[in-house]
């Protein structure tokens, strides 16, 4: 009897007998005939943006095979008819759904097979592709939202972040990595595209001459992979193509895939020590990576551009909002598209925390837009507790979540702004509905973690597990510690009620040395 494969191995096979990219050609034969999905193929689906969800808000006689479709924003970027495209496919082909990832991007679902010819000619007709989306590949290179914009930016690397995204899209030299990778380039003084947690990032740096260099830090990441990237060195603008092409070959080659939780590129640097990681990286690059210095870097919740900002273009201003937990839904585009339309903005970039910012206002409408924006719960001023909230796709639709999690945090918010009006700390808490890290719950104040719990009467049920006092300030970062607290999906809002208001009656001067108190 033959030996039953490893996931590892599944998946491995797979890539090896069919690239990613060549599904697409699949893709079209199953929309056009309606045959039943390889479900090898469902596999390579990921490579243009694809997820199979899970069937929770399928009816029972709806055996429809549904998938959440991920589109890639280049520089987070949306234009007004790019907005407008969005649109069409959300009320057209994902029942009025869309989400803001993390990632910069934009994501649907409910998306059928027989759809996608016509959601990618949509896509195409505005510049846009899933391509690279998802799946072991390069993903979407993450930057700063108010790239250009901004009076307090080190380096406009807005040019940097499009020539990676367009040397690494459709590349069949890095089609088939270890596992996902993840890449982000920063001139933002406020750092806040989090390198920390990136497999490979540039953060630009001034030097007293003048001149630009960018610190290369490697190896961040979450869930298995759960550390801070180290820094390495620095590289001229000029370097930072050639370099990422070469730790991509690297990680390519020497990636652990025996198993998928060993196959980050910061499982390689383990493996290896950085010493020999770095060492082999210079022999295969023709130009010298200077002396490693690490440099001071802002607290994660101080990254944030909200409010309105008076851009480096003349008469215009930025307005940056939160969304609540990236959730934007068909009304949400709609409104963005009658706003930008009657204030005359043309653009909206994304950020890697599930909100927006409005990069091109004309300066004298910035106020009645802002106004505006806030009716319709897209806030440029909001709550300490909006401000910083994030969720991953939880329940409803991803197969791997034990709750519930959109929905919880937007009720959360609502919940926390009503009982705490005045609260003043900023305060970050993420939502995430099982034990992976899509909505990064290790370095944030209150991690909320997916678990299954006994509920008053004893009956086992979907809840949480309290995690609590994380950040990200470079090499000073900490991940979440564990409390060993968990309570049902209704005791969600009372739960972080009782914190706060312990926390106020102590003698605590702030709230994450407060929150300390409970880890283990």
């Amino acid at each position: 009897m033959a030996e039953k494969e490893t996931k590892a191995q599944r998946v491995e096979r797979i890539k090896k007998e069919k690239d990613g990219l060549d599904v697409i050609k699949d893709i079209h034969r199953y929309a056009q005939t309606g045959e039943e999905v390889d479900p090898e193929d469902i596999d390579r689906f990921k490579w243009y943006g694809m997820y199979t969800q899970n069937k929770n808000l399928q009816g029972e006689d709806d055996n429809t095979l549904y998938f959440m479709l991920r589109v890639k924003l280049i520089g987070g970027e949306l234009t007004l008819p790019q907005l407008k495209v969005m649109a069409e496919i959300c009320e057209k082909h994902a029942r009025g759904t869309a989400d803001f990832t993390t990632r910069q991007d934009l994501q649907f679902h409910f998306i059928k097979v027989a759809d996608l010819p016509e959601v990618f000619r949509l896509l195409e007709t505005v510049g846009l592709s899933s391509i690279f989306a998802a799946g072991d590949v390069p993903r979407n290179v993450v930057s700063c939202p108010v790239n250009g914009i901004d009076h307090e930016e080190i380096a406009d690397v807005t040019h940097i972040v499009e020539n990676l995204n367009a040397f690494f899209k459709g590349n069949r030299e890095f089609s088939n990595l270890p596992r996902k990778y993840k890449v982000g380039v920063n001139g933002c003084s406020k750092n806040c595209m989090h390198h920390e947690m990136q497999d490979v990032s540039f953060n630009a740096v001034k030097k007293e001459n003048g001149e630009i260099e960018f610190a290369v830090s490697v190896g961040g990441g979450l869930a298995s992979n759960r550390r801070v990237a180290e820094h390495i060195g620095y590289v001229t603008e000029e370097q930072i193509i050639p370099l990422t092409q070469e730790i991509t070959r690297i990680y390519r080659d020497h990636g652990l895939r025996e198993k998928r939780t060993k196959a980050r590129l910061g499982h390689l640097i383990e493996f290896w020590g950085l010493e020999k990681f770095v060492d082999t990286l210079k022999e295969n690059i023709d130009f010298e990576i200077k002396t490693p210095k690490e440099i001071e870097y802002t607290h994660s919740k101080y990254r944030e551009h909200f409010g309105i900002h008076e851009s480096k273009i003349e008469g215009s201003s930025f307005i940056g909002c939160a969304l609540n937990s990236g959730h934007i839904g068909l009304d949400g585009l709609n409104n963005l598209i009658s706003i930008f339309e009657k204030y005359d903005a043309k653009a909206l970039k994304a950020t890697v925390t599930q909100n927006i910012v409005i990069t091109d206002v004309p300066s004298q409408n910035a106020k009645d837009m802002a106004d505006e924006l806030e009716k319709v719960a897209i806030s440029p001023f909001p709550s300490n507790f909006k401000a910083r909230i994030q969720a991953c796709t939880g329940l409803d639709f991803c197969k791997f979540a034990i709750s519930e999690t959109k929905g919880v945090a937007k009720n959360l918010v609502e919940h926390l702004e009503t009982k705490f009006p005045e609260f003043s700390e900023r305060v970050t808490i993420s939502v995430n509905g099982c034990p992976n890290s899509c909505a990064h719950p290790h370095i944030v104040d209150i991690g909320l973690m997916g678990t299954k719990t006994r509920d008053e009467e004893g009956v086992m049920t979907e809840g949480f597990e309290l995690l609590v006092g994380g950040f990200l300030e470079g090499a000073n970062s900490q991940f979440n510690k564990k409390t060993g607290i968990k309570f049902p999906l209704n005791k969600v809002n009372e739960t972080i009620e009782n914190l706060v208001i312990d926390y106020q009656n102590s003698e605590f001067s702030n709230f994450r040395d407060f929150l300390l108190t409970k880890a283990k």
